[in-house]
């Protein structure tokens, strides 16, 4: 029973304690454990392997528990100085990229939020025909190539720098905010780059956080790119440094070879994605309790 206030006079609701309510609230928590479990399954098990030995993983008896625990695989990957190298540069693009991406972003977005713009529409059509057509591999090799951005950061910061599904979610919490917080800012003489730093850049936290967990998990994940424009290992991003690592591996367990790269062949991917996801995963508390506000805010438009 729940009792809320209709003008003067108390007025009693009844909750909905139907039996069928009742059933969808099981089923509902039964799906949604099924989803929880099939999820962290594979996380746990990728963990488990990570630490496990080479037999104990070959031979299938490694599940949610590691067995035969060993380091051995974090010291094969660890002890190449080339890897703290790639570490180092992954870091380095994922900040510069994330960075690039929120400022050209945000602006874009912030710009076709506004309904009186002039060729409004047009720059719309614009970032919305570049989710479904693009120039292909091989035109966008030759066009990076001509710029002079081979083996630079700027490879692999720029040609991805604002995603068109980023740049609609901002657009659309943008068009939600208050029109008359603006007005009076700028009746009182505030720029247009004072109103988006000081009105709208504070209200909007929660779309820019997600945002910035979209970007940077993409940039941090991201191998081909920094594959395809790199040519010295020296630049090269951690994702590509563990994937030919990978590559070798396999390699190496094919031709045959010694203990070490045997141990190192069989558990070296679950060793790549554990690393990989650390970061991530140290920084998603920080920003999860805006993720769902800000894509719901953003998304939906009442």
């Amino acid at each position: 029973m729940v009792t809320a206030l209709s003008g003067d006079q108390p007025v009693t609701v009844k909750a909905d304690t139907s039996r069928g309510y009742r059933v969808f609230r099981v089923l509902n928590a039964v799906i949604l454990t099924g989803v929880v479990v099939i999820t962290l399954y594979p996380f746990l098990n990728i963990v488990a392997r990570s630490f496990s030995d080479e037999t104990a993983i070959r031979s299938g008896q490694v599940n949610l528990l590691p067995r035969g625990f060993t380091l051995s695989t974090y010291a094969y990957v660890s002890a190449d100085p080339t890897f703290w190298i790639n570490y180092r540069n992954t870091i380095v693009y994922t900040v510069v990229a994330t960075v690039i991406a929120m400022v050209l972003t945000t602006c874009y977005a912030y710009v076709l939020s506004k309904k009186h713009l002039r060729g409004r529409k047009f720059l719309i059509g614009v970032a919305v025909f570049t989710m479904f057509f693009s120039g292909g591999l091989i035109p966008n090799y030759v066009l990076i190539t001509s710029l002079g951005l081979k083996d630079s950061i700027w490879a692999v910061v720029l040609p991805n720098a604002v995603n068109v599904f980023n740049l609609l979610i901002m657009k659309a919490f943008f068009e939600g905010l208050p029109v008359e917080l603006e007005e009076a800012a700028a009746i009182d003489g505030m720029s247009t780059y004072g109103i988006l730093l000081r009105i709208v850049l504070p209200l909007s936290k929660a779309v820019i956080a997600t945002m910035v967990l979209f970007y940077a998990v993409a940039f941090w994940n991201s191998w081909f790119t920094a594959f395809l424009y790199m040519s010295q290992s020296d630049l090269f991003p951690v994702t590509v440094f563990l994937r030919n690592l990978i590559a070798g591996a396999t390699t190496a367990t094919s031709v045959g070879a010694d203990a070490t790269d045997m141990t190192a062949a069989a558990n070296i991917k679950s060793v790549t994605m554990v690393l990989t996801m650390l970061p991530i995963i140290g920084i998603y508390p920080f920003v999860q309790r805006y993720f769902v506000s800000g894509v719901l805010i953003g998304a939906v438009k009442g």
